[in-house]
């Protein structure tokens, strides 16, 4: 059975920095790509990064600069450090491979960038 468990939000100022971790399962190798993904409230859940097994990485126009996104192999958890956090950015972060599966969403992490 496929789990990824999110951990790592919290609330943060504008300006700050936050990482987050998404646990896995089972290896990361099963998949070819992962990403992370977000739901603000009243939206869509929306692509933010995504890696593929080659290591190339892919971001979302709001976020490119501002996030990087990584993965180990080793501990099968894959990585978002955000850094220059926005208001905008507050929503609820999630991974999933990419394309996602509708199965396998987890219960995401709150970040909440005020001040």
């Amino acid at each position: 059975q496929v789990q990824f468990v999110e951990s790592g939000g919290g609330l943060v100022q504008p300006g700050g920095s936050l990482r987050l971790s998404c646990a896995a399962s089972i290896s990361l190798s099963t998949f070819y790509a992962m990403g992370w993904y977000r739901q603000a409230p009243g939206k869509q859940r929306e692509s933010v990064a995504s890696i593929t097994s080659g290591g190339s990485a892919g971001y979302a126009e709001p976020v490119k600069g501002r996030f990087t996104i990584s993965r180990d192999y080793v501990k099968n958890t894959v990585y978002l450090q955000m850094n220059g956090l926005k208001p905008e950015d507050t929503a609820v972060y999630y991974c999933n491979r990419r394309p996602p599966g509708e199965d396998y969403w987890g219960q995401g992490t709150q970040v909440t960038v005020s001040s």
